[in-house]
């Protein structure tokens, strides 16, 4: 198997800390491209909090931005995609929900898709297809 890759998952933690914790969880399957590091932080956007997020992505490959229904309105969520930019890291936006509208995070690029969330889609995009 191919080298896994250091994964950032970015996410709205009042409203999508669920399907966090199921992507966690997906990391640990044999077949799994995800060397999953939890990095979020949960404090207010004041201080030091970007300067903590821009040292974590660091050590990444790659940033999965999981979409719920409220991501266009988190702000932690919009300054982790724009640190990722910043930094030139690749990323993919994640349908947290198969049900559910799912909203991208205000600093996303229009061209950026979100992509469903299957276990094919999400080995593909750990891997750089987009």
């Amino acid at each position: 198997m191919a080298t896994k890759k250091r994964v950032f998952i970015s996410f709205d933690y009042d409203n999508d800390e669920g399907a966090k914790i199921m992507l966690a969880g997906q990391a640990k399957l044999d077949d799994s491209p995800i060397d999953f590091k939890d990095a979020w932080i949960k404090e207010p956007l004041t201080g030091d909090w970007k300067a903590k997020v821009r040292r974590r992505m660091d050590n990444i490959d790659v940033v999965a931005v999981l979409c719920g229904e409220s991501t266009d309105t988190a702000k932690g969520v919009a300054a982790e995609l724009e640190i990722a930019q910043e930094k030139n890291k690749q990323y993919f936006l994640l349908a947290a929900y198969k049900d559910k509208h799912c909203a991208k995070p205000t600093t996303a690029l229009s061209t950026d898709k979100v992509y469903n969330w299957t276990w094919d889609n999400l080995k593909a995009l750990v891997g750089g297809s987009r």
